[in-house]
C-alpha cells in the first residue's frame, strides 16, 4: 500500500511538470502575421461625367391622315404596317361627285370668259364713239365697270375651278412623309367628312428617332457649378452623347445626340425636358418604348475609379479602407458618384496616392496592421472558336 501511494504521487509530479513545460513552449509560439489585404493606388485620370436617366422613344414625324373632302371610301390602296414613301396612296374616296363639281366650275369659268369678252369689245367700240360725241360719257364708263366686273368673275371662276381640281385630288389620300403606315381607322363604305377631319390611319417615321427624358434641377445646378469650376470640361465640338439601354438590358448599338434642351423647368416635377436624335435603321426602337439614358455629360479630368467590391455603403454614408504608411488601416467616408461598369466613381474623399483596400477588408478592422499584395482585375475571357461540329449543328 505504501509504494502505491509513492507510485501514484510520483506520477502526478511528473503530470504537472509536463504541463509546466507545455504551457512554456505554447507562451513561446510566435504571434500570428498581420492578415494580407490586395490594395490598389489611386490614380486619377480623365473619366466621362455619365447620368442615367429614364427616357421614351419619340417618332420624329408623325402624321394623322384624315380626310380633306365629304364622301365614301372604296378602297384601303395600302398594307397595314408597311413602309410608304412620300406621295403613296393610301385611300381612295369616291370621286364622282368631285369631278361633276369640277366640270360645273369648268362651265362656270367659260361663261365668265365669255362675258368678258364681250365687255371688252363693248368698250373698245364705245371708245371711238364717245370721241364722237355719239354717246354719252356715262355710258362709255358704264362699259368699262361692266368689263372690270367680267375680269373679276373670270378670276372667281377660275379660283372655283383650282378649288374643284383640288377637292378631286383629295379623293385619293396620300402619304404626306415617309415611314411606317399604322392600322386603317375606317373600312370600304365608310362615311367621312372633311369639316370633322375624320381620322384615316397614321404614319411614323422611325429613321431617326427621338428620346425624351428629363433631368432634375438639383443635377443642372451642379453640373453648371461643376463645369464653371473646371471640374468637367464639355467636348469641344459642344455635342453631348447618349447611349441608351433596351429593356433587356442590352445596349443600342447606335449612340445619340442631344439636340433640345429646354431653358424652362416644369413646375409640377422640377425637371428639366431633354430630347436626343438616334438613328434608327434597323427599327429596333419604337415609339413609346421604355430605355435608359446614359448621357455623357463633360469628362472629370481628375475622376477617380475604385472597384464596387471595396466600398461598403449603408444607410449613413459610403466607406473605404485605406494602408497608410505604417501598414495600419483607417476609415474614411467617400461621397459616390455613378456606376461605371464595375467600378464606382468617386466624387470625393479621395486623393493621388491614396491605398485602397480592394479584396480582404471585410477580415481587419480599423487601426489593424495588414500586409498588402497589389489588386490584380479580372481579364474578361478570350471569345472561343465556334467549332466544326457546332457550325454543322447549327
Amino acid at each position: 500500500m505504501r509504494q502505491f501511494l509513492q507510485n501514484a504521487v510520483l506520477v502526478g509530479a511528473l503530470s504537472l511538470l509536463l504541463a509546466a513545460c507545455s504551457d512554456d513552449e505554447q507562451g513561446q509560439q510566435p504571434a500570428p502575421p498581420p492578415p494580407e489585404v490586395e490594395v490598389m493606388t489611386v490614380d486619377p485620370r480623365p473619366i466621362p461625367n455619365i447620368i442615367e436617366l429614364p427616357g421614351r422613344v419619340q417618332a420624329v414625324r408623325i402624321a394623322e391622315i384624315r380626310a380633306r373632302v365629304n364622301g365614301i371610301i372604296q378602297k384601303r390602296l395600302y398594307e397595314e404596317g408597311t413602309d410608304v414613301e412620300v406621295g403613296t396612296p393610301l385611300f381612295q374616296i369616291d370621286p364622282r361627285e368631285m369631278r361633276a363639281s369640277l366640270k360645273a366650275a369648268k362651265a362656270a369659268l367659260e361663261r365668265a370668259e365669255a362675258t368678258a369678252l364681250n365687255a371688252a369689245q363693248d368698250v373698245r367700240r364705245y371708245k371711238g364713239l364717245v370721241a364722237k360725241q355719239a354717246i354719252s360719257q356715262q355710258e362709255y364708263d358704264t362699259a368699262q365697270a361692266t368689263l372690270r366686273t367680267a375680269k373679276a368673275d373670270v378670276s372667281q371662276a377660275e379660283a372655283n375651278v383650282q378649288s374643284a381640281e383640288l377637292d378631286l385630288e383629295y379623293t385619293t389620300v396620300e402619304s404626306p412623309i415617309e415611314g411606317r403606315a399604322g392600322r386603317a381607322q375606317v373600312t370600304e363604305g365608310a362615311l367621312v367628312s372633311a369639316s370633322e377631319g375624320t381620322l384615316l390611319t397614321t404614319v411614323e417615321q422611325f429613321d431617326p428617332v427621338y428620346v425624351n427624358f428629363a433631368q432634375s434641377s438639383s443635377d443642372l445646378l451642379q453640373i453648371r457649378a461643376r463645369l464653371a469650376s473646371g471640374a468637367l470640361k464639355l467636348p469641344d465640338n459642344g455635342r453631348v452623347e447618349v447611349k441608351l439601354i433596351l429593356e433587356n438590358g442590352a445596349e443600342y448599338p447606335h449612340p445619340g445626340y442631344v439636340n433640345f434642351y429646354a431653358m424652362s423647368i416644369d413646375e409640377t416635377t422640377g425637371t428639366v425636358a431633354v430630347r436626343a436624335e438616334f438613328p434608327n435603321p434597323d427599327r429596333l426602337l419604337l415609339p413609346g418604348q421604355f430605355v435608359r439614358a446614359r448621357m455623357n455629360a463633360g469628362t472629370r479630368p481628375n475622376g477617380v475609379l475604385i472597384p464596387q467590391r471595396a466600398v461598403m455603403v449603408n444607410d449613413q454614408a459610403a466607406r473605404v479602407l485605406l494602408v497608410g504608411k505604417d501598414d495600419k488601416v483607417a476609415s474614411r467616408e467617400v461621397e459616390l458618384g455613378e456606376l461605371q461598369g464595375s467600378d464606382w466613381v468617386i466624387r470625393d474623399g479621395l486623393k493621388a496616392g491614396d491605398t485602397v483596400i480592394v479584396e480582404g477588408g471585410g477580415s481587419v478592422r480599423n487601426g489593424a496592421a495588414v500586409r498588402t499584395t497589389p489588386f490584380q482585375r479580372e481579364k474578361p475571357p478570350e471569345p472561343t472558336e465556334p467549332s466544326a461540329t457546332s457550325e454543322s449543328a447549327r
